[in-house]
């Protein structure tokens, strides 16, 4: 498929980084914007005027000339909408977190795998060139002995949909899960984990810590709407491993023992979209496929059945 048509479902906070790749390419083509927000619409509008709106789902995702849909809406909504989109023959990226439950995950890649259609997890620091330096440093620090990471952001406005547990609000699903994936990337799947949880703005978790434990090695991570960081350090026997900027805009700038180690910063968003339609034409499989997408969804479960049960929860 040298031709890739793609309707974005949601404008959401990281949509109009997926829209302007889309526009940006010259084998892409944006069908249009699927939202149900009249303000985003408005905004989405006014930055590409005669671009296509709808707010209606079933027009999107009945257009036979719709190949693949970006789903960028918030956490809750994800399942359902990517199961109707599956249905209709889409291929998807589905904005991080995909779900907190692993059974929504089998489910849909069942539903993917049956029809042909990519589906992967749209968890962009993972496709930066600063995340590819980490991985090729690790072995520089040797046997690994503990992982600390943390991501902190400020929410001013209390009407935030990340403060509506019904639509998966808190800081755990909105920031802790690039912790966990930082995490798993370095040390692979936990076996047992420790949450904790402090509620605040609509009843979510304002803050939340974790202990994430993988055989003999402890990973830690917190996350919170009350700070701004983002940074992952790997101490190991031989050095240690830190990224300064992690997960947002990451600059290309890794510290090992306190030496600078750069690449060129590239765009993650364009490096996200590159791997999906490297696999929408079948060149190879997404880099965060139904293992990975898997593996976070019973770490982030977990996590959030500790925090409820207050004790460790083995996976």
């Amino acid at each position: 498929m040298d031709h890739l048509r793609v309707g974005i479902i949601g404008y959401g906070y990281w949509g109009p980084n997926i829209v302007r790749n889309v526009m940006e390419r010259p084998e892409l083509e944006l069908w249009g914007l699927c939202e149900m927000n009249p303000e985003r619409v408005a905004k989405f509008s006014a930055r590409y005027p005669g671009v296509r709106t709808t707010a209606d789902l079933d027009e999107a995702l009945s257009d036979p000339t719709v190949d693949a849909v970006s789903i960028a809406t918030p956490p809750a909504t994800h399942y359902p909408l990517v199961k109707r989109a599956l249905e209709a023959g889409k291929h998807v990226l589905v904005e991080k977190p995909y779900t907190r439950r692993p059974e929504d995950v089998d489910d849909a890649w069942a539903l993917a795998e049956s029809r042909g259609l990519v589906l992967t997890e749209g968890f962009m620091w993972r496709h930066a060139s600063q995340t590819r330096l980490l991985q090729e440093l690790l072995p520089r620090v040797a046997e690994i002995e503990s992982v600390r990471v943390s991501f902190f952001g400020i929410l001013p406005r209390d009407a935030d949909v990340r403060f509506v547990p019904e639509l998966g609000g808190g800081a755990l699903l909105d920031l802790g899960c690039y912790c966990a994936s930082a995490a798993r990337l370095v040390l692979g799947e936990p076996d047992r984990v420790y949450g904790e949880a402090w509620l605040g703005r609509g009843g979510v978790d304002e803050r939340f810590s974790g202990l994430l434990r993988f055989g003999d090695v402890v990973a830690t991570f917190a996350c919170g709407f009350r700070a701004r960081t983002n940074q992952l350090e790997v101490i190991g026997r031989d050095g240690v491993l830190l990224v300064p900027h992690a997960f947002v805009s990451p600059p290309g700038i890794v510290l090992l023992d306190g030496e600078e180690h750069r690449v060129p910063a590239g765009d993650h968003y364009r490096a996200q979209l590159d791997d999906f339609c490297a696999a929408v034409r079948g060149e190879h499989p997404p880099l965060l496929g139904r293992d990975e997408m898997l593996g976070q969804a019973r770490t982030l479960d977990a996590l959030i059945r500790s925090a409820e049960a207050r004790a460790p929860v083995e996976l």
